[in-house]
């Protein structure tokens, strides 16, 4: 008499299963992506910080202290830097975003004799380098008597190419009903700029003004060519002065100066990333 003998059934091979580990594969290449981004942009602001709050000692051994942040106030006039930094990274950005709106309403809703060819000799100077560019304007600034002054770094970078281009496609995603009922009630073209297209148009000003703060900011080559004397120095150029003759300076020094720099530009991230993330999205969804 022979007995029937039952095996469980084989489920690693069934197609869900399969289908689970091949899912694998490819979600750990992801992941691995992802922790290599991570790596290169956390990496160099991790070790920026840490040799910055690590010091040497006359031992050579590294301890936690902000001797690096007092080291950097002693060998140049911070407060003096970050003065200049601000008064004209403020002043750039302000005046970047009005002239942008002014144009870009202008290239928009005027209608004048070479409009196109003009929007596009504009759009083509954004393929100029500022290093074409940066002989003649000198020149021009030293017929002016501005020279080593800090006009001399404000005033050739008020106008600006791409926040023409951005600011025109804001005003053209505007509907005309808004201005044609504004001209009804009796406004002035004037009016209809500034009490219906410039209010509905803030997204679009926050991304010029980010923008320009986070490039005047960091700028290093316009100021190193307008100016001369260290009153006049912006933070970027100030810092150079940390590394010591022949680049004999401390290390920690310098990335103090580096980190204290980062913080007005990590303040206006924080409180601007709500705008910007706006800007970015307006017109996305209809």
């Amino acid at each position: 008499m022979s007995t029937a003998t039952t095996t469980a059934p084989d489920l690693t091979g069934t197609p869900a299963r399969r289908s689970r580990r091949s899912n694998l594969a490819p979600l750990a290449g992801r992941i691995l992506v992802l922790l290599v981004a991570l790596f290169l942009t956390l990496g160099p602001v991790v070790w920026t910080l840490w040799v910055a709050f690590t010091p040497t000692d006359e031992a050579g051994r590294r301890t936690l202290s902000f001797a690096a942040f007092s080291d950097a106030f002693a060998k140049v006039n911070m407060m003096r830097l970050f003065w200049n930094s601000i008064l004209v990274t403020a002043l750039c950005a302000v005046g970047q975003m009005l002239t942008a709106a002014l144009a870009g309403y202008a290239f928009a809703r005027l209608r004048f004799r070479g409009r196109n060819a003009l929007f596009a000799v504009i759009l083509a100077t954004m393929m100029v380098p500022m290093q074409v560019t940066i002989v003649p304007v000198f020149m021009l600034i030293r017929g002016m008597g501005l020279s080593d002054t800090l006009l001399a770094l404000i005033l050739p970078a008020i106008p600006t190419a791409f926040g023409t281009f951005l600011m025109r496609q804001y005003f053209l995603g505007i509907p005309d009903s808004l201005a044609e009922a504004a001209q009804i009630d009796g406004a002035t073209p004037w009016q209809v700029f500034w009490k219906v297209y410039l209010p509905l148009s803030t997204p679009g000003l926050a991304i010029v003004g980010i923008l320009a703060f986070n490039a005047i900011w960091n700028e290093f080559f316009r100021p190193l060519i307008m100016t001369i004397s260290s009153e006049n120095f912006t933070l970027p150029l100030g810092l150079v002065s940390l590394q010591g003759q022949l680049g004999t300076g401390s290390m920690s020094t310098v990335l103090a100066g580096v980190v204290l720099s980062m913080i007005p530009a990590l303040v206006v991230f924080v409180f601007g990333q709500r705008p910007l993330r706006e800007g970015l999205t307006a017109g996305s969804v209809k």
